[in-house]
């Protein structure tokens, strides 16, 4: 897909100069395109000044705010790699995850300036502030820039989440942001002239491609919110300025808690939902309320998008994420090829990452022989090309003998009416090898009990799927991005 791709700031400002491209939550700036291209021009400046260069690394610590889209784009025009950084470590971790790649410079803002100092000084790092030396780059007169750029360069790296070893930094590019916009775009019929919020974190894949990338791309516009409140973001739906909304479960779970989430036209906002399958409760409550969420499936290899579930069939087929998108090939090991069946699910195109940067062993043991993503997901196709998430295949357990999908079991919990999010994990058994273990947020005013939980679970699912433990907790250890963090449950295990 494409040798080079023109600069995309450069390229949006001169398509669409006057529209608005971003507004900042917090002052109420609206940024238009020629102003984000110009910003990116004296940012650009300003890291060249500062003696960085193609290919060299600019770490980034902050909450999420116009000028780091800014920087994104001025790190295109320049060749630099940015490195968005996780605000919500320590900073040994932090060193631990730039060490391998390294770094020539840090960018933070004024709520990060302690933690960006240690990391800065433990690396020998110079320190740029956002809000004086960004600020200042930005102010300057710069020349125009508008460069082609080598669609499979590196243009910034997203670090894995590190629970299985040292976190990986995974190369995305041009191309890749463009297919997403692609795949994104034609699913969601998305124009210029949507609006959404941007409120993921930025290191995070989400917080940049779902779907303030892709709409920059297209022309629309995004406020920005520092990070998540639900506040704020229902009150942007509330007043209908948002037509486009992308959350994870934990979200959608919190807003259909709220008591005036009817005040909100639904029908006016196209939902969609990823990081984990949105239980079938949530997805008939909002139906209830006229939002139609569609189930998706990304990973930050993949740029992400992958699969989207489609409106016409989403309360039909409860639990599918859809059919692979426009610019991405989609196999099951195993199974041939159109047929139904499960298996790993493997990917190829344009929005898959080259790999992980500096780590050809991790990008080697990534790919297939004849050069298809390994997902570690096992998925389900229906005799219609549906395709079902069943779990991560690392997530599985074998109970005396039989297989058992967490995922799975999840979806039967969170069916009970008194079940508010389920997540189950497998513990040692000396009968059985392994179990079930599930931990339970119980909906507001309800009174759940554990072993009546398990009663009416044996009626829905096999004996052996049954968790042997059933713990009622207060919330979920969750990645920034909401995600539920499994290996953290361990330790609440006996």
């Amino acid at each position: 897909m494409f040798d080079d791709i023109p600069d995309m700031a450069a390229k949006r400002a001169e398509i669409s100069p006057d529209s608005v491209a971003f507004v900042d939550a917090e002052s109420g700036r609206q940024w238009r395109f020629d102003e984000i291209d110009r910003a990116a021009n004296g940012v650009a400046a300003g890291l060249k000044k500062a003696g960085l260069g193609e290919g060299d690394r600019l770490a980034m610590l902050c909450l999420n705010r116009v000028e780091f889209f800014v920087t994104l784009f001025a790190c295109q025009k320049t060749g630099i790699i940015l490195c968005p950084l996780n605000w919500r470590q320590p900073a040994p971790e932090l060193v631990e995850t730039l060490e391998p790649v390294g770094a020539g410079a840090l960018i933070h803002d004024a709520t990060h300036a302690r933690l960006a100092a240690d990391v800065a000084q433990a690396c020998a790092l110079p320190l740029f502030g956002m809000e004086t030396d960004l600020a200042g780059w930005i102010a300057a007169p710069a020349p125009a820039i508008a460069a082609d750029v080598p669609a499979t360069r590196p243009w910034y790296l997203l670090f894995t989440s590190g629970t299985t070893g040292r976190p990986k930094a995974v190369i995305q590019t041009a191309r890749m942001a463009w297919a997403n916009a692609v795949n994104i775009s034609q699913a969601t019929r998305m124009t210029g002239d949507d609006r959404s919020v941007n409120f993921l974190p930025l290191f995070h894949t989400a917080g940049i491609n779902l779907y303030t990338l892709p709409l920059f791309l297209m022309g629309g516009c995004s406020t920005v919110l520092p990070k998540f409140e639900p506040g704020q973001i229902f009150d942007l739906l509330r007043q209908g300025r948002i037509s486009q909304f992308f959350g994870v479960p934990a979200i959608y779970q919190a807003f259909s808690l709220l008591p005036d989430v009817g005040e909100i036209d639904w029908s006016t906002v196209r939902c969609g939902c990823g990081g984990a399958p949105l239980p079938e409760p949530l997805i008939r409550f909002f139906a209830g309320h006229g939002a139609k969420v569609l189930n998706g499936f990304g990973m930050t290899e993949t740029g992400p998008t992958v699969f989207l579930m489609d409106p016409d069939n989403a309360e039909t087929r409860i639990g599918s994420v859809g059919r692979a998108q426009m610019l991405t090939q989609m196999r099951l090991d195993g199974v041939a090829a159109g047929e139904p069946g499960a298996g790993e699910i493997q990917l190829k195109g344009p929005n898959i990452t080259p790999g992980y940067y500096r780590n050809d062993k991790a990008t080697r043991e990534a790919f297939t022989d004849d050069g298809w993503l390994r997902t570690g997901d096992v998925g389900r196709r229906d005799p219609d090309g549906y395709i079902f998430i069943i779990d991560r295949i690392k997530d599985m357990y074998i109970s005396g003998g039989e297989n058992v999908y967490p995922a799975e079991v999840e979806r039967v919990l969170n069916e009970h009416a008194d079940v508010l999010e389920a997540a189950v994990i497998s513990m040692p058994d000396t009968r059985w090898g392994e179990v079930g273990a599930a931990f339970i947020i119980a909906r507001p005013g309800a009174s759940l009990d554990p072993e009546e939980l398990r009663r009416w679970s044996r009626e829905r699912m096999a004996a052996y799927k049954v968790p042997v433990r059933v713990t009622l907790v207060e919330d979920l250890p969750r990645t920034a991005a909401g995600k539920v963090r499994k290996p953290d449950l361990r330790s609440l295990l006996p």
